[in-house]
């Protein structure tokens, strides 16, 4: 079984874009579109090896879901990257304060995501 990745975007057509690309190169993919979905998704079992993280989220800020991520011990090594329209350099920065592995602003090229992905 390859490698999963949990896909949180409230972005019905990125994220789904997104899995695809990232299915064309091996990876099984979960997508969630709510911060509620995506701490179950990645709260069961197996666990997702990488998450894809918005932060705008309609219910849950994905601050919060990387926070709540970074707390459990089931989920706190899971690597996350945070997929965000905001660039400002203070959202960069509480993102990786609140545990993100990197930080990627929308919009983005496609080949660089897999890129970061794949070094991670």
């Amino acid at each position: 079984m390859g490698k999963s990745i949990l896909i949180v975007d409230d972005e019905r057509d990125l994220a789904d874009t997104v899995a695809y690309s990232m299915e064309q190169e091996g990876w099984q993919t979960l997508v969630a579109y709510d911060g509620r979905t995506a701490l179950e998704l990645a709260g069961g079992h197996p666990t997702p090896d990488l998450v894809l993280l918005d932060l705008m989220l309609p219910d849950i800020s994905g601050t919060e879901v990387c926070r709540t991520l970074r707390s459990q011990e089931h989920t706190k090594t899971i690597p996350i990257v945070m997929l965000t329209a905001r660039n400002d350099e203070i959202d960069r920065v509480v993102g990786f304060e609140v545990g993100a592995d990197d930080y990627v602003v929308k919009p983005f090229s496609v080949r660089e995501l897999l890129l970061r992905v794949a070094a991670i």
